[in-house]
């Protein structure tokens, strides 16, 4: 009788993970959204009954994450968060009408990077207070990087200084909460069949998948949290993140 945490839940990564942990364990899943109608769209949501419920959350907004961890009920307590609200920016440091837009800049680090650690530290503290389990575990943390944190190309040095950020509060995040039993991994996915890419010109998602080395393809969202799952289910993964990538490095363009 324990809850999971799974924001971002609207669409992708996270409507996938939402599907695949109610078909495979007995948890409860708090899905969130700021688009929380988009949520009950999908099948799983109605067929799930009450092992499902539906939150419009806010990840930057302090009082609004506080409110919901907070709401979990005691008898199904919080013991993981797989966190994957996040936006893609693009834009040139010096584009043809001059320099990056400081504002989308912040708006990249505020989504991506201060909400995935204001998500964090709510989750976490309520998690530090569980009654332990297995080898004295209270919870998991699962976030969501990108290998533009190791091979951003031109145009993403907003969203890869926000998701290298992500990648670099893993291990720290994993050293001090060890001692409370929480364990915090971080999934570094590359270019993945999602809403976003569906906007992406066909062009460029030829050129994306020419990069990959095997399979020579998109990632699907259900390989995404088929990972999740066995992060939950693996005591001995912590402090690590793991990239989902068929092997591919992007190229600078």
């Amino acid at each position: 009788d324990a809850t999971v945490l799974v924001t971002g839940a609207a669409s992708g990564l996270g409507a996938a993970c939402c599907d695949r942990l109610l078909a495979e364990t007995g948890m409860y899943i708090l899905a969130t959204d700021l688009r929380d109608e988009a949520i009950r769209r999908f099948p799983w949501c109605a067929r799930a009954g009450d092992r499902v419920t539906v939150s419009r959350m806010d990840v930057t907004s302090a009082e609004e994450v506080e409110a919901v961890v907070r709401g979990i009920p005691a008898d199904r307590p919080l013991r993981a968060v797989v966190h994957c609200a996040g936006i893609l920016t693009a834009a040139k440091l010096v584009g043809r009408d001059g320099p990056h837009d400081l504002d989308l800049f912040r708006r990249s680090v505020e989504v991506n990077l201060v909400g995935t650690f204001n998500v964090m530290r709510w989750a976490c503290a309520v998690m530090r207070d569980n009654p332990p389990v297995a080898d004295e575990a209270r919870g998991v943390f699962i976030s969501t990087a990108s290998v533009a944190a190791f091979e951003g190309q031109i145009g993403q040095v907003a969203y890869a200084a926000a998701k290298g950020g992500v990648a670099a509060m893993t291990l720290p995040a994993a050293r001090e909460l060890g001692r409370a039993g929480i364990r915090v991994v971080s999934v570094a996915p590359g270019v993945f069949e999602t809403p976003m890419m569906g906007e992406a010109p066909p062009a460029v998602v030829e050129s994306l998948v020419a990069q990959a080395v095997f399979p020579k393809r998109l990632g699907r969202p259900d390989e995404f949290a088929s990972l999740v799952l066995e992060i939950l289910r693996n005591p001995m993964l912590n402090g690590a993140v793991i990239r989902l990538d068929g092997a591919m490095r992007m190229a600078a363009r």
